[in-house]
């Protein structure tokens, strides 16, 4: 389209849509259900690792797009809920913080259904789709669809009738195309500047862990004798190493909390043990302390594993005092042991590895590392001293990387607050788009 700019309409009223306070008077009002031809509830059928038809959940749907992981499949599905060109994908069921989300089909798929938790809505044949993945998606809806779901201990569902009564903002096809345009173009650019920004992340999060691999192989001083470890994963080391099985370092700890009232811990792949949100509602009828009552109490200094998740470097040495899933698993160090140490020797790419090899489990998504398998498992160590002098080292180095990251993360957490203003303000009429050379609204 030609250039775009974009100023405010002459004049705005009092809006008649509950989660719009004002509107431009050139701006009209419609129930949902006046501009959809067909709203549809997605299969429930079983779904299987293999099949004919791939089914999309709602974690397969992000910032309105709408990705195929092929991980769910079923053999059999009806014609008509085969996803088309321009359907939109509402997700009506789950935590509320993800009910609402919306995504947009952008080409015929002949072998792609949908789970029954979406709801698939098609626009009549003079809407936009896209127009109607802008608006849907954007904040103020999302905010007011979370609002009018009914809420049960576990989840909040909105129907597919309550859905099509809200008031939505009725704007011809041609603005709405102009729109779209505009937002097409606005977000490519700042999707482009977060894409560029998220692969620097990346190179420095790949150095980082270039230099925990290298340094808890080889020591500080690359200058020493090495030797054959005698473990094949392993390699050669520094001669002074030596190497002991992990069942010689380690105590499995199985104390559980008998009030709950803890912190509340988790296992990040990406950070290691960190603080939990508790997010259990106050209105639930157990409390949060009878809810974490029989948690695995975790002191600072003790490893901490989701067996689940080992092989992707689910696991970290805990710098708090806590409680965590009594599904992880806690392990305390013996005095030889420089915990700080361990937590980048089984977060190093050659110890996930192993823990990988050595999980149970038939199929990737189910392997598990137990406690015999991992204290199975030979490890070449230096002494105490040298231990705490590397633990050190990558201490302050990977500080300054994850500063670096942080600092990266901020901007692009600031570009991703721009993309959502922006498409707010253009869809409810605060910014009129208009194509140079004449206006559109």
């Amino acid at each position: 389209m030609r250039n775009a700019t974009f100023e405010k309409y002459d004049n705005y009223q009092k809006s008649n849509v509950e989660w719009v306070e004002e509107l431009p008077t050139v701006f009209g009002v419609k129930r949902l259900k006046e501009v959809l031809r067909d709203v549809v509830y997605g299969t429930s059928e079983k779904t299987e690792e293999v099949g004919d038809y791939e089914v999309i959940g709602m974690g397969d749907i992000n910032d309105g797009k709408i990705t195929f992981p092929k991980k769910r499949f079923i053999d059999n599905v009806p014609k008509d809920l085969l996803l088309k060109k321009d359907d939109l994908l509402f997700n009506r069921t789950n935590s509320i913080a993800l009910v609402g989300k919306v995504g947009w089909v952008e080409e015929d798929r002949e072998d792609v259904t949908f789970a029954s938790y979406l709801i698939r809505l098609k626009v009549m044949k003079d809407q936009c789709s896209k127009y109607w993945l802008y608006l849907l998606n954007s904040e103020y809806f999302i905010n007011y669809s979370r609002s009018n779901a009914i809420q049960t201990a576990n989840q909040a569902n909105l129907s597919s009738s309550k859905l099509k009564q809200f008031k939505i903002i009725a704007i011809d096809n041609i603005l709405q195309k102009v729109i779209v345009d505009y937002l097409d173009d606005k977000t490519k650019r700042i999707d482009r500047r977060i894409e560029l920004l998220t692969q620097k992340a990346n190179l420095y999060g790949n150095i980082k862990q270039s230099l925990i691999n290298e340094t808890v192989t080889y020591g500080l001083d690359k200058s020493v004798v090495m030797k054959d470890s005698g473990v094949e994963w392993i390699g050669v080391v520094p001669h002074s190493w030596h190497t002991k099985r992990v069942k010689d370092l380690f105590e499995e700890s199985k104390k559980k909390s008998v009030t709950g009232e803890e912190r509340l811990l988790s296992v990040s792949e990406y950070n290691g043990v960190t603080l939990k949100k508790d997010n259990i509602e106050e209105e639930q009828f157990l409390t949060r302390a009878e809810t974490l009552v029989g948690y695995k109490i975790c002191k600072v200094g003790e490893l901490v594993i989701n067996i689940m998740l080992a092989w992707k470097r689910g696991l970290g040495i805990s710098p708090f005092d806590g409680i965590v899933s009594p599904s992880y698993a806690v392990y305390t160090p013996s005095k030889s042991v420089y915990s700080a140490y361990f937590h980048y020797l089984f977060r190093s790419e050659r110890a996930i590895a192993e823990f990988k090899r050595n999980s149970t489990g038939i199929i990737e998504s189910r392997l598990r590392l137990y406690t015999d398998s991992f204290f199975a498992l030979e490890v070449a160590i230096p002494d105490y001293k040298e231990q705490k002098a590397i633990a050190d080292y990558l201490d302050q180095k990977t500080a300054h990387i994850d500063h670096t990251v942080e600092t990266i993360n901020t901007q692009i957490d600031k570009l991703k607050e721009l993309r959502k203003t922006l498409i707010n303000d253009v869809v409810t009429g605060k910014i009129k788009v208009t194509v140079e050379g004449g206006a559109t609204g």
